[in-house]
């Protein structure tokens, strides 16, 4: 009995471990272009490069973890965890590799996550082998797959090459495991979740709100995330972390 009194003691004093107080509300954020919208596309998928830099301003200014996928066993153990993903690896990404480069400091670190389709890689509006190599080896993004050729999978006919083809693809290109996957259009289904299962960790839908971990089954292939976009503000942004 005295163990445990000079216990809570010990804990009302120092505080309780974040893991020990409950899980955390963990915001998954998704952009597609971070440019200047030129009339082509939807304006709202894109983010200026100075709306983006001021945005990566509020998370290191206001205590933000930085995170990717390899690290996801730390969203409990770090101080106000938030993922950063764009997804198409659109060649426009690389403002977000400059973007980061410009805010890190000792105490900040900028991450990110570029979803690619594979098959696109290279081409006039995508980041190249080069492109993805340069950023993956920065330290600063790891390049996880969006599928082979952006299908909807729940009704794709070759599921397995948009799902196993694409992981070898781009593991070929950087030698580091891919290990996560984006689900083109946020659509799933029982059927994908379970081929998705076959070779990756993760499969991250487009359905609003901030993950919390609830021990539900296949949750980590349930990943829900928040869109970022041309009209969010710094003060909406603040909130979608909220």
């Amino acid at each position: 009995m005295r163990k445990v009194m000079l216990l809570a003691i010990i804990l009302c004093v120092f505080g309780f471990p974040i893991g020990v107080l409950g899980k955390q509300k963990v915001p998954i954020l998704i952009y597609h272009s971070i440019d200047e919208y030129a009339g082509t596309g939807s304006k709202e998928l894109y983010v200026t490069p100075e709306n983006l830099e001021r945005q990566m301003i509020y998370l290191k200014n206001n205590g933000y973890t930085l995170l990717t996928f390899e690290r996801w066993k730390d969203i409990n153990y770090v101080k106000k965890p938030v993922f950063i993903t764009f997804d198409d690896g659109y060649k426009n990404n690389l403002n977000a590799y400059k973007i980061f480069q410009k805010v890190k400091s000792n105490q900040f670190k900028p991450s990110g996550t570029l979803f690619v389709i594979s098959d696109f890689i290279g081409r006039s509006n995508r980041l190249s082998k080069k492109d993805l190599v340069m950023m993956s080896n920065s330290g600063m993004f790891s390049v996880q797959s969006h599928t082979a050729t952006h299908p909807d999978l729940t009704k794709a006919k070759n599921i397995d090459y948009e799902l196993k083809d694409s992981k070898e693809k781009i593991e070929q290109i950087t030698r580091k495991p891919v290990i996560a996957l984006a689900y083109p259009y946020g659509n799933y289904n029982k059927r994908v979740v379970e081929d998705t299962k076959k070779y990756y960790s993760f499969g991250l839908t487009t359905t609003p709100g901030a993950f919390i971990e609830k021990g539900l089954a296949d949750e980590n292939y349930l990943l829900p995330r928040i869109y970022v976009k041309n009209s969010t503000t710094i003060s909406d942004f603040a909130k979608l972390l909220e």
